[in-house]
């Protein structure tokens, strides 16, 4: 058993399961066992069928900063005539497949994504603002292809600026920098660099508040300042392809020296030299007058011996080595010593003024030998 094809040129014919072939008039009788085969061609057919009244819309969700264009592609699997594009809950723009292209507005516009090819149409809109576009994006495709929505999200940037411009500190001084964002939707991402590498989240830390339909933040950084650097401040969304910044100059001084240890031990020193000079000055005083006392007692006591030696004795001084003294007299007239058996007698004259000098000395002795005595008294 098998299929065979008949000679004929312009006919095919097919045999039985009992080998006699059948007139092309006759119907066409197919074998049980070609069934599925059917089905399956019925099958896809139907599937061709279905996919024709598809369309997709790509993005489903773009986030764009104000004042940008955002654009959305539609691709239509199967012929069609006529598309549509609605923002914001009004219909915009109306996109035949031939013939020219209505718009309410320059804004918004449309074409071939490709050039010749009628399956992919590009809708643009020009300078978006968050008050006007933000919201859905309807594209509808006439026929059996009903519509599609994305989301459009409208991003603001706003200003950036680091309160106190340049610093100039002490090495090793704790430093503070404050950023300041403002007008920004939604709220800013805030980070910091330093000589261009990132610092560390845990040295700074972010607040924001909602002004009016825009968000602020202030964002404070502290660090110990080592040497200079450059300090930037950070601030960005996500349609932003660049974040917004604000910089200054960290100016670091070396710090004076402590002085303190060495106060401390110029004055221990200087205290020490301080006492020994004193203790210096208290004996070499004390043997200056020691030395002077001596001097004096050895004066006196060669004055005395250079007295006694040169024949001439002084009535006044008395020997350490003598315990009394023979009395003396004094009156107007002169001084008189009673001393054994010689007596001598100087002679004393009083002035006007009260002065007493004496007189010229009176030679008396036995021996021959004449003695001087001279008193003075006032």
């Amino acid at each position: 058993m098998g299929w065979k094809q008949a000679s004929h040129p312009s006919h095919m014919l097919y045999y039985s399961l009992t080998g006699r072939p059948k007139d092309n008039n006759t119907s066409m009788t197919v074998p049980w066992k070609s069934r599925p085969d059917l089905f399956r061609i019925g099958f896809l057919l139907c599937a061709t069928g279905a996919l024709s009244g598809q369309f997709q819309l790509e993005p489903l969700n773009s986030t764009v900063l104000q004042g940008s264009d955002a654009r959305f592609n539609a691709t239509v699997q199967g012929k069609w005539t006529i598309m549509t594009w609605g923002v914001g809950g009004f219909m915009v723009l109306n996109f035949p497949i031939t013939g020219n292209v209505t718009s309410s507005s320059e804004q918004f516009s449309a074409k071939f994504c490709f050039s010749g090819d009628t399956s992919c149409v590009e809708f643009t809109i020009h300078n978006v603002t968050r008050s006007a576009e933000a919201g859905p994006v309807v594209c509808r495709v006439l026929g059996d292809y009903g519509s599609k929505t994305a989301q459009l999200n409208v991003e603001e940037s706003g200003m950036v600026n680091i309160k106190g411009g340049n610093v100039t500190v002490v090495q090793d001084q704790q430093v503070e920098f404050q950023c300041v964002t403002s007008a920004w939707f939604p709220t800013a991402t805030v980070s910091w660099t330093r000589n261009g590498q990132a610092v560390n989240s845990s040295l700074y830390n972010t607040s924001s508040m909602v002004d009016g339909e825009t968000f602020n933040s202030t964002s404070v950084l502290r660090f110990q300042a080592v040497s200079n650097a450059t300090v930037e401040c950070r601030a960005t969304v996500l349609s932003l392809t660049s974040p917004q910044s604000s910089s200054v100059f960290l100016v670091v001084v070396p710090k004076p020296p402590d002085w303190t240890v060495l106060i401390a031990v110029v004055v221990s020193i200087g205290g020490f030299a301080l006492l020994v000079l004193l203790i210096i000055g208290i004996i070499f005083c004390c043997k200056c007058r020691e030395k002077k006392q001596r001097n004096y007692q050895d004066e006196m006591r060669a004055r005395t011996d250079s007295e006694i030696s040169g024949g001439q004795e002084n009535a006044g001084y008395v020997s350490e080595d003598q315990t009394s003294v023979a009395p003396s007299k004094l009156t107007d007239s002169g001084f008189s010593q009673a001393s054994g058996s010689e007596v001598h007698e100087v002679a004393v004259n009083t002035n006007q003024a009260g002065h007493v000098y004496s007189g010229a000395p009176i030679t008396v002795g036995e021996s021959g030998v004449r003695k001087h005595r001279h008193v003075t008294i006032v």
